[in-house]
């Protein structure tokens, strides 16, 4: 179930993420370029809804695996 707590998270871990991950590869595929910010922003635009509906979905799932590795290795 999607409570308050878990789209609270998704939408600061998608933001913290997304942003990271888009400014690597902004800065990587266009350097400094003078339209950087733009290239950046418009890159997070896309990025930022959908990590956020990737960790809603897929944290369920990363949670049970891990729970199941661990007791794999105990």
């Amino acid at each position: 179930m999607i409570t308050l707590p878990k789209i609270i998270f998704a939408l600061v871990m998608g933001g913290l993420m997304s942003l990271t991950i888009t400014f690597a590869i902004a800065i990587v595929r266009e350097g400094a370029a003078s339209n950087f910010l733009w290239l950046w922003f418009d890159a997070w635009s896309i990025a930022y809804p959908v990590a956020i509906v990737c960790i809603l979905i897929y944290r369920p799932i990363s949670e049970w695996a891990t729970t199941k590795l661990i007791k794999k290795l105990k």
